[in-house]
């Protein structure tokens, strides 16, 4: 049985989806459902058991497990409780990474891109403890993220006891399916679709740094059946450890995402420049990029999937439909 922590969630729910399709069955997803429909994420799917949060570690005693994917996480970049996150994204992910050391369970986890900061020290997966130490998150998320990190990082340097096989994903921008319960957390493609879909303009920020233009700014956008693919070769090749960058390794702009989303409706691109919130423009990231040689260096060989089609596959496959779930 394969155990998928946040596997209600986006990428998770995306894994899960990936596995049935593949014939897995055996996998058991941990995760709230709450209200709001993410139920919906896994409403195609079938399940071998699903555990409250409440009852993981209690559901774990005992247990054998192929692997533990560990996804569930609060994510929100904007979170402000710093007990609540420190609980759910750092103590929990210590108590299930000894657990998978005493029980001899390969562990993969998600780690973030929001743990580089403001990226002026660069995005690469080095994870010496010195190199990790270089970093420093902007937000509560990224540092509990990076915390979990620089932990892991620390027990393999001094030989301490570890999983088998132990991965950490460092997610840049991923989007596609089953995101539609992130709220602002979403894409901008799920949050702005509709608007464009019905003819209104897409609103991009101004930008604030010189020799950059409005709509400018670069992302490292990474369609989520790419992330998956990762996820699902590390599961199939248990000899490799580490940390690792998740995105394409090149970085595109807010407007040539938006101007993909247009294209993939047959529509001309209608954006408008709003002035950026006074709050956020000296700590708005205007680059990021994945340093991918660490992941190509440990064998992983596949291409990644152009910002054109990725959005294409969403726009045609998903939201422009209407059952936009996986």
């Amino acid at each position: 049985m394969l155990l998928v922590t946040g596997g209600a969630g986006f990428i998770g729910s995306n894994v899960v989806a990936s596995l049935n399709e593949a014939g897995r069955t055996d996998i058991a997803v941990n995760d709230s459902l709450g209200s709001d429909g993410k139920w919906r994420n896994l409403g195609a799917r079938q399940l071998a058991d699903f555990v409250p949060p409440t009852e993981l570690l209690r559901w774990l005693d005992g247990r054998k497990l192929d692997a533990v994917v560990h996804l569930g996480a609060n994510s929100s970049t904007t979170a402000t409780d710093g007990d609540a996150l420190i609980e759910t994204n750092f103590r929990l992910s210590l108590r299930l990474l000894d657990w998978c050391a005493a029980t001899r369970t390969r562990f993969i986890y998600a780690s973030s891109a929001a743990t580089y900061g403001d990226g002026s020290r660069g995005f690469s997966d080095d994870y010496s403890v010195a190199a990790l130490k270089r970093f420093k998150p902007m937000n509560l998320y990224g540092w509990t993220k990076h915390l979990f990190d620089l932990a892991v990082i620390e027990r393999a340097a001094r030989k301490a006891r570890l999983p088998p096989q132990w991965a950490g994903l460092k997610f840049f921008n991923v989007f596609g399916p089953n995101e539609y319960h992130k709220g602002e957390m979403m894409s901008l493609v799920a949050k702005r679709f509709d608007e464009a879909r019905a003819g209104r303009p897409v609103r991009l920020f101004k930008s604030y740094r010189e020799g950059i233009g409005d709509g400018e700014q670069r992302r490292d956008f990474i369609y989520v059946d790419d992330a998956v693919a990762v996820i699902r070769w590390l599961l199939d090749t248990p000899a490799v450890s580490g940390i690792f960058n998740v995105g394409t390794g090149t970085a595109r702009s807010f407007r040539d995402l938006i101007a993909a989303m247009y294209a993939a409706l047959g529509c001309a691109p209608a954006i408008e420049y709003i002035d950026m919130p006074a709050s956020i423009r000296e700590s708005y990231q205007y680059f990021t990029q994945a340093d991918t040689a660490n992941l190509r260096r440990a064998g992983y060989n596949a291409d990644f999937t152009t910002l054109e089609d990725g959005v294409r596959r969403y726009v045609t496959g998903y939201l422009d439909r209407a059952d936009r779930y996986r």
